[in-house]
């Protein structure tokens, strides 16, 4: 049954505040190196935050490009966002949130020897959907406004 824009919007910002892992896919500069790599996440302030090792494709990808679009879900019930991120080293991330990233993601990139990134992604399109019924109403949000 095809959901109202309400409920795929509920369920879409449930999915965002309970699940854990997405993928994230980047491009290297130029459009070359496509990149898509599962990562941890915590949303929070209607942003993503992920974490990556600084030397890592997905962190010099963003660096140089903040376009990024990640998916949350299974194939039939799926969130795709396509945003830019902004780029924060660990002292730079308050501490409140660098601990609810530890807690949700049971990952302190904090406490590594070897330098990470995190990466505050703000949506600009936010699509979801299940099944085929759902695809004409799939966008809930456009140039970073939720519709509806």
């Amino acid at each position: 049954m095809t959901r109202t824009f309400a409920e795929r919007k509920k369920d879409t910002l449930a999915r965002l505040e309970n699940d854990v892992d997405a993928w994230v896919a980047t491009a290297g500069p130029d459009g070359a190196g496509p990149c898509m790599v599962p990562l941890s996440f915590l949303w929070e302030e209607e942003t993503l935050l992920i974490s990556t090792a600084e030397a890592a494709p997905t962190a010099r990808n963003l660096l140089a490009d903040d376009r990024v679009r990640v998916g949350v879900g299974l194939t039939r019930d799926v969130v795709l966002i396509q945003g830019t991120a902004q780029a924060l080293r660990p002292r730079d991330l308050p501490e409140a949130t660098g601990d609810a990233f530890a807690v949700k993601t049971g990952f302190d990139p904090r406490s590594l020897s070897s330098p990470y990134l995190y990466f505050r992604i703000r949506p600009v399109w936010v699509r979801a959907w299940r099944e085929e019924d759902e695809l004409a109403g799939r966008v809930l949000m456009r140039e970073g406004r939720w519709l509806g």
